[in-house]
């Protein structure tokens, strides 16, 4: 049975817009750039900022389709509620629901995974040992408050986005340079781009912008949700796409893509390059922000697991909130067991290629369940609002997406 909604145990609204915001850009900034800057270069050359711009309008599309539909329904289990709505059926809503969950899930276990093998270079641990205790004590934050998890995932965000910066930073003399080097940068005759090569690289870019429809999933914890939810979305997006596109021509003004990709490190030895110094500090900040994502998954998926059961369309103990810590404490405990067993038994490359082909399908879906409620409603009053093409165009270009994904696989 559903939680009753006139009960005392709700959700605490305490998340404002910078704090919403911050929550945005440390599940969307983190391993995804740390660790795909090396190999975007290596794929796309030059051609990787062009990429990464590429890559931000695409998700551009989705963002504000997430943008509008939080707007017309600030409740948790975001996605799955915006297709039912769309779609009119329970079912689909509960599908979708548990891809989003289930993406959270296998996502959080990789960057856990990521995390134990980052840990090894520096630190001999056992990693079964290092995979418990982390995926065990990010539990334990989750479970303890919605504004406790979103600080230390605000605190880590500074961190993480800090370190983005240091690299920006150390390169801005490398900037004076791009008058006579732009024409690098761009195709035509005085480049080496290619222009499936770039495509190649628009496709792995955009899994570093995943993570902005996550913010969807903690609405009725937001003060003022139709105004902060989707601003907060818009800005993720905007702050993440600049900071991607300074630290990718920083980067490549100061090393050739070959030398970028050759390194297990690319930030790292970014770093080096500028310094002369090891580059342990920005190894370490990209263990931080490989944590800092697991934490942001795992409340979110516990989130979705909680409104799920809130509607009905999950076992009502999922959808119990702890008197104390007002949090869904069951559903929090069920991600991170889950979470656990996968981090200890899957393997990195597989649990991140499952993650993207699952948000690329819950994005087709809340596209399209968009479009089609764009045909008989508008949102509320000074809410944002789109046009209705663009949920359209931005069902294509994930389906495009999955299908190249698809096809890789069988490839």
């Amino acid at each position: 049975m559903p939680t009753d909604p006139r009960s005392p145990q709700r959700l605490r609204r305490v998340l404002n817009l910078p704090l919403l915001t911050l929550y945005g850009l440390g599940t969307t900034i983190g391993a995804g750039i740390y660790a795909l800057a090396g190999e975007i270069a290596g794929i796309a050359g030059y051609g990787a900022p062009l990429s990464f711009l590429l890559a931000a309008l695409v998700a551009g599309f989705t963002a504000c389709s997430f943008a509008e539909l939080s707007a017309r329904f600030p409740q948790a289990a975001g996605a799955a509620l915006y297709v039912q709505q769309g779609f009119g059926r329970r079912d689909l809503a509960r599908i979708v629901g548990l891809l989003v969950t289930a993406a959270g899930v296998v996502s959080a276990a990789a960057l856990v995974n990521a995390f134990a093998g980052y840990l090894a270079s520096y630190l001999p641990a056992p990693r079964f040992a290092v995979i418990g205790v982390t995926a065990l004590g990010l539990a334990g934050i989750a479970a303890w408050g919605i504004a406790q998890s979103v600080a230390v995932a605000a605190l880590i965000t500074l961190v993480e986005v800090g370190g983005l910066l240091v690299i920006v930073g150390l390169g801005v003399g490398e900037l004076a340079s791009l008058p006579s080097r732009w024409r690098e940068f761009l195709p035509g005759a005085d480049s080496h781009i290619d222009a499936a090569a770039l495509l190649l690289g628009v496709t792995l870019a955009f899994y570093a912008f995943i993570g902005f429809e996550d913010m969807v999933d903690v609405a009725e914890e937001i003060k003022d949700v139709r105004r902060t939810l989707p601003r907060a979305i818009l800005a993720t997006l905007a702050i993440t796409t600049v900071l991607y596109l300074l630290l990718m021509v920083t980067a490549l003004l100061a090393m050739p893509p070959a030398a970028l990709a050759a390194t297990t490190a690319p930030l790292a030895a970014v770093y080096e390059v500028h310094t002369g110094r090891p580059g342990v500090l920005i190894g370490v900040v990209a263990m931080i922000a490989i944590i800092n994502g697991a934490l942001v998954q795992m409340v979110m998926a516990s989130r979705v697991l909680y409104g799920l059961a809130q509607r009905g369309q999950m076992p009502g103990w999922l959808g119990r909130v702890h008197p104390t810590t007002r949090t869904p404490l069951l559903a929090t405990a069920a991600v991170g067991t889950v979470v656990l067993v996968l981090a200890a038994y899957g393997h990195l490359a597989g649990l991140a290629r499952t993650t993207s082909l699952l948000v690329l399908v819950v994005f087709t879906l809340a596209n399209l369940a968009l479009w089609r409620l764009k045909s008989h409603s508008r949102p509320p009053d000074g809410a944002f609002e789109c046009p209705r093409a663009l949920p359209l165009i931005g069902c294509a270009l994930c389906v495009a997406l999955v299908l190249h994904e698809l096809v890789s696989l069988i490839v």
